[in-house]
Formats: C-alpha cells, sequence, structure tokens
C-alpha cells in the first residue's frame, strides 16, 4: 500500500525526493538520516504535469497549459469563474490520486479540490475521521461518496479549509499544499488500517 509506494519511488527516483516522502521514509525506516538524500526544491514538484483548463458547464477543454501556468495566483479562478483546471502528475501515484481538478465554487467564492482517492471503502470512519479533525474554520465541509463503478472515493472539499491557505497562493503553491494534506490524509489511514 502507501509504504509501498513510498519505497518503490524511493528506489525509481535515487537520491532526489521531495520533504514528504523523505519524512516518511525516515520515520518509517525505509531511509536512514545517515543516507544521502538530497530534497528537492518543492516548487518543481508539478513542472512535468499534464495540465487542462475546462468549461465548468460543459466541460469542454479550453486549451492545455505548461507549467508556466503553476505560477498564476490562484484568483485566477475568481476571474475566470466558468474555468477548471485538471492536473494530472506521476506524484499523485504515491498518494493514490489519478488527477486532481481544481475550481471555485460559484456560490460560496471557495477554491473546491476535487479528485477520486483509491482508499479501501471499509476506511470510509477513517477518512471522515481524519477531515473532520484537521479542516479549519467556520463550518468546514466536504463530500465523499464511494464510487461502486471506479472503486474510487470522490472527495470534494475547499482548499480555503486546509492550514496554510492564503488568498495569495500561485496555482502551484495551492497543489503543494493540497498534495501534501492528501499525502498526510493517506499516511493516517494506513497507519488506522495497521493498528486495527
Amino acid at each position: 500500500m502507501f509504504k509501498e509506494r513510498i519505497a518503490k519511488h524511493l528506489k525509481e527516483q535515487g537520491n532526489n525526493i521531495y520533504i514528504e516522502e523523505k519524512e516518511y521514509a525516515e520515520k518509517h525506516q525505509l531511509i536512514s538520516e545517515a543516507d544521502a538524500f538530497e530534497v528537492k526544491d518543492p516548487d518543481t514538484r508539478f513542472t512535468e504535469a499534464y495540465i487542462e483548463r475546462g468549461n465548468k458547464e460543459t466541460e469542454e477543454v479550453l486549451g492545455s497549459e505548461t507549467a508556466d501556468f503553476l505560477n498564476e495566483p490562484i484568483d485566477y479562478f475568481k476571474r475566470h469563474i466558468n474555468e477548471f483546471m485538471y492536473l494530472e502528475s506521476d506524484w499523485f501515484d504515491i498518494i493514490g490520486a489519478d488527477a486532481i481538478s481544481f475550481e471555485v465554487d460559484d456560490l460560496f467564492r471557495t477554491y473546491d479540490v476535487m479528485l477520486g482517492l483509491k482508499l479501501p471503502k471499509k476506511k470510509e470512519a477513517a477518512i471522515r475521521s481524519y477531515m473532520e479533525r484537521t479542516l479549519q474554520g467556520d463550518s468546514p465541509t466536504f463530500d465523499l461518496m464511494f464510487n461502486q463503478q471506479d472503486g474510487l472515493w470522490d472527495l470534494n472539499f475547499a482548499l480555503d479549509n486546509i492550514q496554510g491557505f492564503r488568498e495569495d497562493l500561485t496555482i502551484g503553491n495551492a497543489y503543494l499544499l493540497i498534495y501534501r494534506y492528501l499525502f498526510h490524509l493517506v499516511e493516517t489511514v494506513e497507519a488506522e488500517i495497521k493498528s486495527i
């Protein structure tokens, strides 16, 4: 599961890893502090990602984007309320997601995150518990529904409710925040699976 995906990634990537994977690998003794691992600049995590912008109503593709688009401020989506962003990255394999979409909610004007998450169906309580404990704000909400057809959890939540959120984030920094949040979600759920 998660530990195996991290170990596989470490083997494939050599000594260049990001902080989340390094901290996890040290904590679970996949590497030691003496191992020569260089922590990569987080801003480079999604430079090889596949990025599309789409129309929220029709889901029509409006265009593919380069990594430069990640330098746009997130309020791009408040200025282009009809658009959403779709991002695929090899890094999402580690957390069990194929892609993560991002948009601004028309009604509440929150920055919404949408994805399918590969976790066992029986882990609903653990996922809900983590989300309820960690999302912040006056009334943080999320939608979680198991999709029988795909075998994935359809998960939607507001980026605004994640610790570290700021209105002046770039799109790239928003995706780093999302990745870190989901990384810890999957790590926590896996730990609960092993403790049972």
